[in-house]
């Protein structure tokens, strides 16, 4: 009997997360990925504290940049500004990137097409917000439903494994506020609104949503406005 395409993706997530070493979880990831088109592979942990988009690099492999060679985070993170993006959303998206070395235009898409280097962006959360993500890149990569939720099982399984194998697992973080966090409900409390917050930070207007939910995440409140009173509360601002 032919075996689901649920019980598969179990089978390679529970081996993921049983791998003894970086290069069994690399091998079970290319695996899954090379059928599906995509033959290049980045995962990474993020440090939103410290407005560290890749704090620590676990895995980059692939051909990104038609140069060769290999390639640090800080160059990655400068040649893929599409990384940023995962500050900017909750979910994985594709993306698609057309031009020549080192005019290379990036664009996050709903459908990948034609030529390029196009991929799935994964960013993965813990309770405390984003702690990292991995990115799967190819020519011809599958875009399917199917796909992007089996990668997204199994960039998960990857970042947790690979933080584990590199005693980085330890206990979770308690819930407190990162700098910018304060900063967006300090001016939320202050009666500014998020489109002046966001003015008056140099952000977009989606970003601060997106710190104001993370924001209520972290605190347990159900409304922006319970929100900044706990933080009070808590200390996390002056009242």
């Amino acid at each position: 009997m032919q075996r689901a395409p649920l019980e598969d993706a179990a089978r390679v997530v529970a081996a993921i997360e049983g791998s003894d070493a970086p290069e069994t979880l690399q091998a079970l990831v290319r695996e899954c990925a090379l059928p599906l088109g995509y033959d290049r592979f980045v995962l990474y942990s993020a440090d939103i504290e410290r407005d560290e988009v890749i704090a620590q690099l676990f895995w980059l492999e692939g051909d990104w940049f038609g140069e060769g060679g290999e390639v640090d985070a800080k160059t990655y993170l400068a040649r893929c500004p599409v990384t940023r993006h995962v500050l900017e959303t909750d979910e994985p998206f594709f993306w698609s990137k057309t031009g020549n070395p080192g005019a290379e235009t990036y664009r996050v898409v709903v459908v990948p097409r034609g030529r390029g280097i196009h991929g799935l962006q994964v960013p993965i959360f813990a309770p405390a917000g984003l702690v990292g993500a991995m990115s799967f890149g190819g020519k011809r990569i599958d875009s399917s439903t199917a796909a992007r939720l089996l990668l997204t099982l199994v960039g998960t399984a990857a970042l947790r494994t690979a933080k584990r194998l590199a005693g980085l697992g330890g206990a979770a973080a308690p819930h407190r506020l990162s700098p910018r966090e304060r900063e967006v409900i300090r001016w939320i409390a202050s009666g500014r609104k998020q489109s002046d917050t966001a003015l008056l930070l140099g952000l977009s207007e989606r970003t601060v949503e997106n710190h104001l939910r993370r924001i209520r995440n972290r605190l347990g409140a159900s409304s922006t406005a319970q929100a900044v009173l706990m933080a009070v509360q808590t200390g996390e601002i002056e009242s």
